[in-house]
């Protein structure tokens, strides 16, 4: 953490309640990046590797486009797609949005999310508190509708709302997905947030197979006229808890399927800190752990994007040495601050090569 931010953090935003605190950097972010001579001389002078579309040094080339730099945001930050250029001028290499349902929903009762300073970490059980995936596409249609906004690679991760009863999940999903996908690079199928009820138990594979073979077609049909006939990639999220013979079990559908990857992993419940899943340092180790055992039950061909637990660029090489093709963050940007991904990304461009992927330029 760098000292002045440190003082921000220490004098105003740890008095505040979490949430709150989050509203209030968020609504700076989002406006921020609504100012074009601002957002592109500070994108200029932090990220000046998200220029080179081309493919620079540290650029992967994924989901038929030019990822600038390895290292993104996580879904969770931006559920309703509203600050996404903003976002990336900070630095993100991409942005995951959501997570969205098909139908807006208030999320948890308040208080809803804690921070745990002793492993600077943070706990949460929001609920998926989101707009729904209509207005996260609309806003994701406006976004794509000028030439900077196209640029910038952008996931949608999407779940399951909370009221719809689990025999109809994948019906829910494949709304999202009919939504989102004319306007997404790729969606993510979370099934691992551990605050929506039931919604885990969906991980099982006789209960996921459904859901992703729905939003498949409804991500074709959505895109055989709005985009051209353009085949997004799909994903999906799984917890860090899951046992390792569900993990490969998780991996073989993947493979039986043809999706286009995994998303490992998401916050925790094996703690006894409260409600809600924990994130930050303390998920690092499983993550990698899970990154690598699906890597060598994948093989090379499906992408893993690994998240939990990153704080500096090490953790994102240990990630990607594992098997991830690429890697998101979130809770570190809480206590390292605005400039935090572009530090990491700035010394994993210095150091492209490095890495254990073929998918590096």
């Amino acid at each position: 953490m760098s000292w002045p931010y440190s003082l921000l953090f220490n004098s105003a935003f740890r008095r505040m309640d979490p949430e709150r605190a989050h509203e209030l950097a968020f609504s700076l972010i989002e406006r921020a990046g609504k100012v074009p001579v601002l957002r592109d001389v500070v994108q200029g002078a932090v990220a000046p590797y998200l220029g080179q579309r081309s493919g620079g040094p540290g650029s992967v080339r994924l989901f038929g486009r030019v990822v600038p730099a390895p290292f993104g945001l996580a879904g969770g930050f931006d559920k309703n797609a509203r600050a996404v250029r903003g976002l990336t001028m900070l630095g993100f290499g991409f942005i995951e949005i959501g997570t969205v349902t098909a139908h807006a929903q208030p999320g948890n009762e308040k208080p809803r999310m804690w921070r745990e300073l002793d492993v600077r970490g943070v706990r949460n059980r929001m609920g998926f508190n989101n707009e729904g995936a209509a207005a996260a596409a609309d806003r994701l249609r406006a976004l794509r509708s000028t030439a900077t906004g196209r640029a910038i690679v952008v996931g949608a991760n999407i779940g399951k709302t909370k009221v719809t009863p689990p025999e109809e999940a994948a019906a829910d999903y494949a709304t999202s997905a009919r939504l989102l996908a004319p306007w997404a690079d790729y969606l993510v199928v979370n099934v691992s947030s551990p605050n929506t009820p039931g919604l885990r138990d969906l991980q099982a594979t006789e209960s996921l197979r459904p859901i992703l073979q729905a939003v498949r077609a409804a991500a074709d049909e959505a895109n055989a006229t709005a985009a051209g006939g353009r085949r997004i990639p799909l994903l999906v999220k799984i917890a860090p808890d899951l046992a390792d013979d569900d993990i490969d079990a998780v991996a073989d559908l993947v493979l039986e399927l043809g999706l286009d990857g995994v998303v490992a992993v998401n916050t925790t419940i094996g703690h006894d800190r409260g409600p809600g899943g924990l994130s930050g340092p303390p998920l690092l180790g499983r993550g990698i752990e899970v990154v690598a055992r699906l890597r060598e039950r994948l093989g090379t061909g499906p992408v893993i994007i690994g998240v939990g637990g990153i704080t500096r660029a090490d953790d994102v090489r240990a990630y990607l040495r594992a098997g991830a093709d690429l890697t998101q963050g979130y809770t570190s940007f809480v206590y390292e601050g605005p400039l935090w991904a572009s530090r990491i990304n700035r010394a994993l461009t210095r150091s492209a090569g490095s890495t254990a992927s073929g998918r590096y330029e």
